[in-house]
């Protein structure tokens, strides 16, 4: 399983967070121990009021465990796994929440412990807890037989493509893989030796450098989407100053778009609206599929949740009924017989327990086997739209290469003819747009 941890504060926020049902498509609170509630929010609420009496900010420690993509998971062994890291990290009997996400076809889980010590009223350190997790992760690989990324075998092996939470939100608005883009920066980077040669290559790919304001050197795409050039390549600010050393030449990022836009054949543009138009027309269907598996899950985890009540209401009846009660009670206690009996039950209540879990347990796997071939199809639809989007930014950017060329040409004979400027009807003829007399 891949860990990620780390201390934190605001117990409300993360209690939304752990607790959103819009998100993710199931949510449940598995295990809640140490806290006076049973509700996740006044459970981060108890323990934030407790941190007061303490200097400690980061109250909390917060921890994912996500298992492979295909891996079919247990939630024993999601368990064992949490019993296994709170030993390492030193948190074990501090004040701890289970909740499972689903989403996509995969459960994940999240943990959340308490670091104050409500008898000493002292916070719980958690030094080298990365470099623990690492080796808790390793071993649950290794445990279960997974593939074990390349990164854990070698760091050197770990996947340049990794971005931020912004650059990932960045990416879903021009609807690309952030992935692919930031292959991208960095191919153009590692093949350009200097400022001319690096727009030369971006701008094949349809992305034009300008002058930023706050982030120095930018590239603009034929959206307008604004990308920092050192954030997108991973290469440090400083190299991109010394590569790009004139930056106040560039022009702005305004200047870029408004000649972008100009210059934009109309014909390309409605090429990018059938795209999404068609991406659209084709989410709806799958989408309506997904809502309506979901429910159809959450109904049957529902029913089934019902009938484990109430057997198990029916079992406890039928448990306590089997304790002699009046004078064959006490003579039951003195016997030892009471004793056995209730031995007994509490055997039986902890298999009723194991039963249901293993009920519960199969239908989940059961639902999630389903929804991934649902979500397969879903895949193939996300790949055909970015790659339809991908070859359409490919077109446009040839357009605008080839228009600026045509443009440049012009400009070179019109000086090597004597003539200062190229006439509007020569502007108009390239821009493919309509002159307009003042």
């Amino acid at each position: 399983m891949i860990l990620k941890g780390s201390q934190r504060g605001n117990a409300a926020e993360l209690a939304r967070h752990l607790m959103n049902a819009t998100d993710n498509e199931h949510v449940e609170l598995h295990d809640i121990r140490g806290f006076a509630s049973e509700r996740l929010s006044d459970a981060m609420a108890e323990t934030q009021a407790i941190a007061k009496g303490t200097r400690c900010q980061k109250f909390l420690f917060s921890l994912s465990l996500n298992p492979p993509q295909d891996a079919q998971v247990p939630i024993e062994h999601f368990e064992a796994a949490i019993e296994q890291i709170e030993q390492k990290l030193g948190l074990d009997n501090q004040p701890r929440a289970i909740v499972f996400h689903e989403k996509e076809g995969r459960r994940h889980a999240h943990v959340v412990w308490s670091r104050i010590d409500a008898e000493k009223m002292k916070a719980v350190t958690i030094p080298y807890y990365k470099n623990r997790l690492m080796d808790v992760s390793k071993e649950l690989f290794l445990e279960h037989g997974w593939d074990m990324p390349k990164g854990f075998i070698d760091r050197e092996l770990r996947n340049p493509l990794n971005f931020t939470h912004a650059e990932w939100q960045q990416a879903k608005r021009i609807q690309q893989d952030p992935r692919i883009i930031k292959a991208m920066f960095r191919e153009c980077w590692k093949a350009s030796d200097n400022a001319e040669t690096l727009k030369t290559a971006l701008q094949e790919k349809g992305f034009y450098l300008a002058k930023g304001d706050r982030r120095g050197v930018v590239a603009v795409d034929f959206r307008g989407e604004i990308y920092a050039l050192a954030r997108w390549t991973g290469i440090k600010a400083k190299d991109v100053k010394a590569r790009i050393t004139a930056p106040d030449k560039l022009p702005s990022v305004e200047e870029t778009r408004t000649d972008i836009a100009s210059r934009m054949n109309a014909q390309l543009k409605t090429y990018v609206h059938e795209i999404k138009g068609s991406y659209r027309s084709l989410k709806p269907s799958i989408e309506y599929r997904r809502t309506q598996l979901v429910q159809r899950h959450r109904t049957e985890r529902r029913r089934l949740n019902d009938g484990h009540k109430a057997r198990w209401q029916k079992k406890t009846n039928a448990r306590a009924a089997r304790l002699p009660k009046g004078i064959g009670g006490v003579w039951s206690r003195i016997t030892g017989k009471h004793s056995k009996i209730r031995q007994e039950n509490e055997a039986q209540a902890w298999q009723s327990h194991l039963r249901d879990r293993s009920e519960t347990d199969t239908l989940i796997m059961n639902q999630l086997t389903e929804r991934q071939k649902l979500q397969k199809t879903i895949a193939r639809a996300r790949g055909q739209h970015l790659q339809d989007i991908s070859e359409i930014h490919h077109e446009i950017a040839e357009y605008l290469s080839m228009q600026r060329s045509d443009l440049l040409k012009i400009e070179g004979f019109n000086k090597a003819s004597g003539v200062k400027e190229v006439t509007l009807l020569q502007r108009s003829h390239i821009n493919d747009g309509p002159v307009h007399e003042r």
